[in-house]
């Protein structure tokens, strides 16, 4: 009896409780859900799209977009010295450089393509399109021959690629694409130094002597060659020093590192780079680079230049008198 009497007399209470709780718990709830589409709409980083959940791409443009990632991920199956469609490229894969067939973020991928493509590029002084870029890969990282722009495979290559940067607004380069730039150290790049990083944390994977690891069939690279008759000519992007250690710095050793959790400093990134990139390897067709010469990269290690610095120099650095020289020609062209 006394409890059915307190439960009758204070019910109005129990009731006012009762929507409180749902009030608050209605406006966790919208907070949430606009926190989850905040992030869907400003992601901190470029995501890759994901054919599982793309219901939207079918039929001949599917299967373009699927043959074209499996061209990134195993490229020497396809275009190898023992290629199935062409023997054109020294076995190296385009993911070798590109993770994870130019999806993992920081991992030189392929986020900010699309949107930033076609667009002027001061090393060939012209406007390049996707295809050109694709093909400057091959010729200079694969060390390898151009593919026509009406071939399957060019045209799959480039379908994924743009399928990748779909959701990217043209003209924006996402957070998390392409690769990190490095602070300038105030010294020069040390190879000795960086033999000794490249032996504590390069060697188990690319070998004592740079030449990778081959897959069990022999016709591709686990491991790719860091330098030698197989590896990336000298005309790569990563022949510039920058461009190497930034790439070492967020993404080796191997599954060992993440852009937020990095195994090496960023000296031994630089150095690492500077021993790597002191070994010999293939000439790549420069002749024609760089045409406007004051636009030259300051880690290009090729001459002529126009500020005075020596090739020794614009190959290991220090770069930061390079940068200061330049910014002050550029002022003195300007104030007359």
């Amino acid at each position: 009896m006394p409890a059915k009497k307190y439960l009758k007399e204070d019910w109005p209470m129990y009731l006012i409780f009762l929507v409180v709780i749902c009030v608050v718990a209605s406006g966790i709830a919208k907070m949430k859900t606009s926190e989850v589409v905040f992030k869907e709409e400003s992601p901190d980083y470029w995501m890759a799209p994901s054919l599982y959940s793309d219901h939207i791409t079918t039929g001949e443009k599917r299967k373009m977009i699927i043959y074209g990632e499996d061209l990134i991920a195993n490229t020497s199956k396809y275009l190898g010295p023992q290629g199935v469609v062409k023997q054109i490229s020294n076995g190296m894969n385009c993911q070798n450089c590109h993770l994870d067939a130019g999806k993992r973020q920081w991992g030189n991928n392929y986020g900010g393509v699309a949107s930033t493509y076609p667009r002027f590029r001061e090393r060939s002084g012209t406007i390049e399109n996707i295809h050109k870029r694709v093909n400057d890969c091959i010729q200079r990282s694969l060390n390898g021959k151009a593919l026509d722009t009406s071939e399957f495979e060019m045209r799959s290559i480039v379908a994924y690629i743009q399928w990748l940067g779909q959701n990217v607004k043209k003209g924006v380069k996402p957070k998390g694409s392409g690769i990190v730039e490095l602070a300038y150290l105030d010294r020069a790049a040390s190879p000795g130094k960086g033999k000794i990083v490249y032996n504590q944390h390069c060697q188990s994977c690319h070998a004592l002597n740079g030449e990778g690891l081959k897959t069990l069939n022999a016709k591709s690279y686990t491991y790719p060659p860091l330098w030698g008759e197989n590896s990336y000519n000298t005309g790569a992007g990563l022949f510039r020093l920058s461009r190497l250690a930034g790439y070492v710095k967020d993404n080796m050793p191997f599954n060992q590192s993440s852009h937020q959790a990095p195994v090496l400093t960023d000296e031994e990134a630089w150095d690492v780079a500077a021993y790597v990139n002191s070994h010999p390897r293939p000439a790549g067709d420069i002749k024609n680079d760089w045409p406007n010469l004051a636009a030259k990269p300051i880690d290009h290690p090729f001459g002529s230049y126009t500020d005075g610095f020596t090739e020794e120099q614009h190959k290991y650095g220090p770069f930061k008198p390079i940068v200061a020289k330049r910014k002050e020609m550029m002022n003195t062209t300007s104030n007359k």
